[in-house]
């Protein structure tokens, strides 16, 4: 048995899950049917947003009062490949400018996740 809060919504139902066979999860406790959803997937293949910053790659001449650009995932990454993706993050030099919605690593290792800027900077910031 498993106990769960739902996020799905601002209720938060508590569930508690419970497996009856290899492929069967009994989910109870939700007051929708979303909070099923959300305990199976969560039970059977946990996924995260993965929020990071990665490194502006910045010329000596250049000042900079900003080193790094906050990054986040376009869509779930799943949870055991969150430390690899954040590795690839951490690695990697950013070029100004970056805009707000640029794509920062494409298609990452062939699973359809960009990692995608959420600030723009500029050389004058």
């Amino acid at each position: 048995m498993r106990n769960l809060t739902c996020i799905i919504c601002p209720i938060g139902c508590s569930l508690e899950t419970e497996e009856s066979g290899p492929d069967n999860l009994i989910v109870t406790g939700g007051r929708c049917p979303r909070g099923e959803a959300y305990a199976q997937e969560e039970i059977r293949s946990p996924k995260r947003i993965v929020t990071a910053t990665a490194a502006i790659q910045a010329d000596k001449e250049t000042a900079l009062s900003v080193r790094r650009v906050p990054v986040k995932t376009s869509s779930p990454c799943p949870k055991e490949k969150t430390n690899s993706l954040l590795c690839d993050i951490y690695k990697m030099k950013v070029s100004l400018p970056v805009k707000t919605g640029d794509v920062i690593i494409s298609n990452w290792n062939g699973s359809g996740i960009d990692v995608i800027a959420v600030r723009t900077i500029s050389y004058a910031d």
